[in-house]
């Protein structure tokens, strides 16, 4: 008997904000940009491209958020923006401010 196996697409699982929001600060762990780039475009898959209203047209989004791509640190925040997330910072425990 033959098991079929289907190709696991984290889009799928990324359905609500909680579920983004725990996935980016997984990725910002790690601290690799193309991983971090991957990951924004993985969002916008499970939102929706079209969606995104940033004056980039959906066939350039598609490469900028490619994991070899070198977007600007501004797009990325305008797709962020457009998706209704938002970074934010803290220091960890016990390191010095």
């Amino acid at each position: 008997m033959k098991t079929k196996v289907s190709r696991f697409d984290v889009a799928e699982y990324l359905d609500d904000g909680k579920m983004i929001a725990e996935y980016l600060n997984a990725i910002m762990e790690e601290g690799d940009i193309s991983l971090l780039i991957s990951a924004i475009g993985d969002i916008a898959k499970a939102r929706g491209m079209s969606r995104i209203d940033i004056r980039i047209r959906q066939g350039n989004l598609y490469k900028t958020l490619n994991p070899n791509s070198k977007p600007k640190f501004e797009t990325m925040l305008k797709v962020l923006k457009a998706f209704g997330i938002s970074m934010h910072f803290s220091v960890p425990a016990g390191k010095r401010s």
